[in-house]
């Protein structure tokens, strides 16, 4: 796209890709905004250009130009996973707002609510404590897992925001999961036009924060 400037930094502290987003000609940033997510932040089954995080930093271009924006976010990931990345990417990028979405691989996976709520609240504290606003995603999991798993799991969310005074969001994908035409035939990930209604959901919590 011809209106950014895309860069892939390999952390040498944490593993994965990060995508750094900038503009030409545009002023040095001084903040940054830091999205750790997993296959729904990291534009699954599309081009990075095409995900909800790069069609924020397009948002933010006119409205919050001194943010960067970079995304940390890999399919896969899990709360544990997360949690192990965090100090490097802190250290890497001192950001100033941290928009956490994970969770959902947990979920999935069957592992303990307590856990999650665990690694959920220690990258909280941990993105506090190095001076970073966190804005916390609650994600959902399928009903089939059960009444009490499925309470347990979406608690989670807000019992850590609670805990941590981090601001909780809405639910990313609400109106997208349960319409089949916006998903793609896994029926777990968002169609690459699905991707602003992704952004739209969450964009008033985010501006928000920021």
């Amino acid at each position: 796209m011809s209106r950014f400037l895309f860069a892939l930094i390999r952390s040498t502290r944490a593993a994965g890709l990060c995508l750094f987003l900038a503009w030409p000609g545009m002023a040095q940033a001084d903040r940054t905004l830091l999205v750790l997510g997993d296959s729904i932040s990291a534009a699954y089954g599309m081009s990075l250009e095409q995900g909800w995080v790069s069609l924020l930093a397009e948002r933010l271009r006119s409205s919050h130009p001194d943010y960067t924006v970079v995304n940390a976010s890999i399919s896969g990931e899990t709360t544990g996973g997360g949690l192990r990345r965090l100090p490097g990417l802190l250290e890497q990028y001192n950001p100033e707002v941290l928009l956490l979405e994970l969770g959902g691989n947990d979920g999935l996976r069957g592992h303990p609510p307590m856990k999650i709520r665990s690694n959920l609240q220690r990258m909280t504290e941990l993105a506090q404590g190095a001076g970073a606003r966190v804005l916390l995603l609650p994600m959902e999991i399928p009903p089939n897992y059960g009444a009490r798993y499925t309470d347990a799991f979406r608690d989670s969310f807000r019992i850590v925001a609670g805990r941590t005074g981090a601001q909780l969001g809405p639910f990313i994908l609400d109106g997208i999961a349960t319409d089949a035409s916006l998903m793609q035939d896994d029926g777990i990930h968002p169609t690459a036009a699905a991707q602003q209604r992704l952004l739209d959901n969450i964009i008033d919590s985010l501006l928000e924060i920021l």
